[in-house]
């Protein structure tokens, strides 16, 4: 496997994001991830999705520090300050999952709140009932578990075909696509610093298509599993969907329907906040994230 690593000078800078990078090697792939707040503390794991990296979580992890959690932001593998793999087809939802749960297993996280969206909760929801042990709560927003039986959406399926076709994938532009708000240009541009050229977005274009759309996929069954056994989870589970988002609209209710852990929980819907909510209300959502742990201790 080739791997790609962003140059250093692409990361000075960035606004809002003076955080020291941490470093893990899985598999002979660095993985990077932010770690502020008390060692000793409470985690709350902050698990992104594509085509961004942990700077999404820059207006979220000064606020849950604060507050007292070890907060921990890793990069998925071909993402922000981690290794790229060159090739799409050295990417799998499945490998995704086994880096991550290794990384895991290194830094070694315990009692952790997850908060998770979009792939950050494809991945992140594994990784959970993988672990169980090691997690406390989980936060789902503007995300899922799909197992190739629902009925995607439109807005979805269109863009799985842009991934793949499109001759440009400007990661500037498709990061103010699922924002509500305006972002600026210093913003956009750190979300693009992961990829110098296109050689680097490998990861970035083919995650799309790694979404289960039928029951041949070969994370149907993983996934299947995992949903059953969320229908056991007992442990509190909030959501805290956005109300604009096109791709994952109501899919809140399934969860809150359906996994023990949710009931009685007060979930709740951002306002005025697209597909990235983290981008656009993201004090809000760390507040949300604290009054959960608060009510659940």
């Amino acid at each position: 496997m080739e791997l790609l690593r962003t140059p250093n000078e692409r990361f000075e800078n960035l606004p809002d994001f003076p955080y020291e990078p941490h470093y893990v090697e899985v598999d002979g792939i660095k993985i990077h991830y932010v770690d502020e707040g008390p060692k000793n503390a409470e985690v709350i794991l902050l698990m992104h999705g594509e085509p961004s990296w942990s700077f999404l979580y820059r207006h979220m992890i000064p606020i849950l520090v604060k507050a007292g959690f070890r907060t921990v932001a890793p990069d998925l593998v071909g993402f922000g300050k981690s290794d790229k793999p060159t090739e799409q087809s050295d990417h799998t939802y499945g490998k995704h999952v086994e880096w991550m749960n290794n990384w895991l297993k290194l830094v070694d996280l315990q009692n952790i709140t997850l908060f998770c969206q979009d792939w950050g909760s494809l991945i992140g929801l594994r990784m959970a009932i993988e672990n169980q042990e090691r997690f406390s709560r989980i936060v789902l927003s503007n995300g899922g578990l799909p197992t190739g039986e629902q009925q995607l959406p439109e807005a979805f399926l269109r863009w799985r075909e842009f991934s793949r076709t499109a001759p440009k994938f400007d990661i500037k532009q498709l990061i103010q696509g699922g924002t509500f708000t305006k972002v600026s240009k210093e913003v956009r541009l750190g979300y693009d610093a992961p990829f110098p050229d296109d050689s680097f977005k490998a990861g970035a274009r083919i995650m799309p298509s790694l979404v289960p759309i039928s029951i041949d996929d070969p994370e149907h069954e993983p996934n299947k599993k995992a949903i059953e056994q969320f229908m056991q989870w007992k442990k509190p589970f909030l959501t805290a969907f956005s109300d604009k988002d096109p791709v994952t609209g109501g899919g809140d209710r399934f969860w809150q329907e359906n996994c023990p852990g949710a009931q009685g929980q007060n979930h709740t819907t951002i306002k005025d906040a697209s597909h990235f909510v983290q981008e656009d209300k993201g004090p809000e959502l760390a507040k949300v994230i604290i009054e959960f742990i608060k009510n659940n201790p």
